[in-house]
């Protein structure tokens, strides 16, 4: 099994900035995509960022947000700036995961962390 844990997130003013960690533990073999999603009260869960070799962003956090990931860590996070309160949300990170090199890679989710953008 696989657990990913992430903390980070609380209630920050418009303008501010948080950053988001989550940490991937338990039989892993190999990491590919990390990710974080979002999901606000009464709509549906949405990607905000990925990342592989390369970073892959929604166009409504471009430029503000910035994931990263630390592969020794097994750790993702995403740093976030210029919050706005549409950025209220839990937020979520994904990993794809194999836990042995013979096994298919199977995505994992952590419980969730909520961010709060509000003055």
């Amino acid at each position: 099994q696989v657990q990913l844990v992430e903390s980070g997130g609380g209630l920050v003013q418009p303008g501010g900035s948080l950053r988001l960690s989550c940490a991937a533990s338990g039989s892993i073999f190999s990491i590919d995509a990390l990710g974080w999603y979002r999901q606000a009260p009464g709509k549906q869960r949405e990607l905000v960022a990925t990342i592989t070799s390369s970073t892959n962003y929604a166009d409504v956090v471009k430029g503000r947000f910035t994931i990263s990931r630390d592969n020794a860590k097994n750790t993702v996070y995403l740093q976030m700036n210029s919050l706005k309160p549409e950025d209220t949300a839990v937020y979520y990170c994904s990993a794809d995961v194999r836990s042995a090199s013979w096994q298919t890679w199977r995505k994992y989710w952590g419980q969730g962390t909520q961010v709060t953008v509000s003055s």
